[in-house]
């Protein structure tokens, strides 16, 4: 993604400066609250840009923040809870344990099919898909496979199912969800979050059926084989039932 080969703080200033034009430009025509809706509104919608959740709360809030201390507008008291209310919305609370919006390289899974075949239709989940990038590499690799994703925001799964019309998405939290029906389910998660799924996968998954995850191991279980990714990145890979290391 482009965001990624841009600088820090570059795609907080692009978006800083995207949202007071467009603040400025609209101070004549709506009422300033109404500006300022629409000028946080894109401020969190580029919060996207940032690689962690500091740096996302920092793009969202920097225009409302700077707008204030400059004094440029005359606003109620609780239209400062507008840029708060719009960041929650697109990372709620209750998936904020979970890994914050890495994607998925480009190229990271083109070689996920020789050490993890599936039949033509296979069903293949990726857990937490956030705005489809793991999508377009299970794609690259599986193109004849029935291609899903789970998101827990509405409006990152909006614009997945927008960006990847090709699967299906759907607004779920991945760890409710049921994971039985599916041949290989595929994360890129935090390193905290692997022995849950490893346990999700194992009372759920079928035998034979894949867990896949994109830089990090499940802690105690041996990987029924590794990958190489460009750039460095390992893809591991863990065939149900998991090999668990005793002791």
């Amino acid at each position: 993604m482009l965001a990624l080969r841009m600088p820090w703080p570059l795609p907080a200033l692009i978006a800083w400066a995207g949202a007071w034009l467009i603040f400025v430009a609209l101070q004549r025509a709506v009422p300033p609250v109404a500006a300022l809706l629409v000028a946080c509104l894109l401020g969190t919608a580029a919060s996207v840009l940032g690689g962690s959740w500091w740096r996302r709360g920092l793009i969202a809030a920097g225009f409302p923040l700077s707008l204030a201390l400059l004094g440029a507008a005359s606003l109620p008291t609780w239209a400062w809870l507008v840029p708060l209310s719009l960041l929650l919305l697109v990372y709620p609370l209750n998936a904020w344990r979970d890994a914050p919006l890495f994607p998925t390289p480009r190229h990271a899974l083109q070689a996920l099919a020789v050490q993890a075949p599936l039949p033509p239709g296979a069903r293949v989940l990726d857990a937490g898909c956030g705005l489809g990038d793991g999508l377009k590499a299970l794609r690259q690799a599986y193109p004849a496979a029935q291609l899903e994703g789970l998101e827990w925001s509405w409006p990152l799964r909006l614009l997945c199912a927008v960006l990847c019309p090709w699967a299906r998405v759907r607004r779920a939290d991945m760890w409710k969800a049921d994971w039985s029906p599916y041949h290989m389910v595929y994360l890129f998660q935090r390193p905290e979050s692997m022995a849950r799924a490893a346990a999700k996968a194992e009372a759920e998954l079928a035998p034979g059926a894949w867990l896949v995850s994109l830089e990090f191991a499940v802690p105690g279980v041996l990987p029924s084989a590794q990958l190489r990714a460009p750039g460095g990145r390992v893809v591991w890979l863990y065939r149900m039932p998991l090999n668990r290391v005793e002791g």
